[in-house]
């Protein structure tokens, strides 16, 4: 995908979000970020469906027949979501201490977050296998070292993309790097002007796929791409709402 054709798309959302009626886009970005949750939770596994995840969100109800660390999931989620928007609103660039404060959030009472692993972790089904403590430590410190230069030698869609794949190649913590990625891609993305995109569950093959070629052959093309075509998507919903 041109990423000319979408600078152009993003000046377009831009401009027209300004003119989105106030209740039409607090409305739909509300049910994005139910919508969010639940897909990137349920990529990991969270059994709770789209409604029983609005409910728990929006209602505060409790889902009987479900797990604490399923609820605790989609609610540590959306309050990360929260946190990277404000981080956004205040201009912060993505750093090491924000990515730890993001997990931390994200893994709220189920285990202590924002620690490194000291442990050697195994992919289920993936070729690739993440480093062993002592090379993840250098790996996770050239990652952030990386964030700058990086910034300046890709476009924005690539730099969101790289974020995620590299760091969820390195996987740093435990558990939660899928879900902590997916929050740092939309840092990205969001940071530069873009919309923030949602993978659906059902598109979680290639999404693995996508990220496997990069984390084997190094090739960030396959996620570039898909990743191009989200945000193309999300900025089209934006541009179909009426102006108020």
């Amino acid at each position: 995908m041109n990423y000319e054709d979408l600078r152009v798309k993003k000046a377009l959302y831009q401009e027209h979000l300004k003119r989105v009626n106030a209740i039409t886009l607090e409305s739909y970005e509300r049910a994005f970020e139910v919508a969010y949750t639940h897909n990137s939770t349920a990529i990991e596994g969270n059994t709770l469906t789209l409604l029983e995840t609005k409910l728990v969100l929006e209602d505060g109800i409790s889902i009987g027949g479900k797990t604490m660390r399923a609820l605790y999931e989609v609610t540590n989620h959306h309050k990360a979501y929260q946190y990277v928007k404000a981080c956004i609103a205040e201009n912060k660039p993505l750093n090491e201490a924000i990515v730890k404060d993001i997990h931390a959030i994200t893994m709220e009472r189920i285990y202590t977050g924002g620690i490194y692993r000291n442990i050697d972790v195994y992919i289920s089904g993936a070729r690739h296998t993440p480093p062993a403590p002592n090379q993840m430590f250098t790996q996770v410190k050239s990652f952030y070292a990386d964030l700058a230069w990086k910034e300046q030698e890709m476009n924005p869609i690539e730099y969101a993309a790289w974020t995620h794949a590299e760091f969820v190649k390195i996987h740093p913590f435990e558990d939660g790097n899928g879900r902590t990625s997916r929050l740092l891609m939309n840092y990205q993305l969001m940071a530069n002007g873009f919309p923030a995109i949602n993978i659906a569950k059902e598109r979680r093959l290639q999404y693995f796929d996508t990220l496997e070629a990069y984390a084997v052959n190094g090739d960030l093309a396959p996620f570039c791409e898909m990743i191009a075509g989200l945000a193309l998507e999300q900025m089209e919903r934006y541009l179909g709402m009426r102006r108020g």
